[in-house]
């Protein structure tokens, strides 16, 4: 079947998919649930690690796009 399939090219886009099509949403879920009303606790700590969340996700959708401006290269 190796004749037919790179398989260390297909392991590579499965990884970078898992990564990016589930970690992306699952840091965006996480900080929606940071902001979650919640007893005790610091209510700062909790918007801080929100803060943080969306900063990822915003990095990462600003590389996706500066990505696909540059050519994808």
């Amino acid at each position: 079947m190796d004749k037919y399939i790179d398989v260390a090219a297909l392991s590579k886009v499965l990884v970078i998919s898992l990564l990016l099509g589930a970690g992306i949403p699952a840091v965006f879920a996480l900080g929606v649930r940071s902001l979650a009303p919640s007893e005790g606790g610091s209510r700062g700590l909790h918007v801080t690690g929100a803060v943080i969340c969306f900063g990822i996700c915003v990095a990462a959708v600003v590389a996706g796009v500066l990505r696909l401006a540059l050519g994808g290269k």
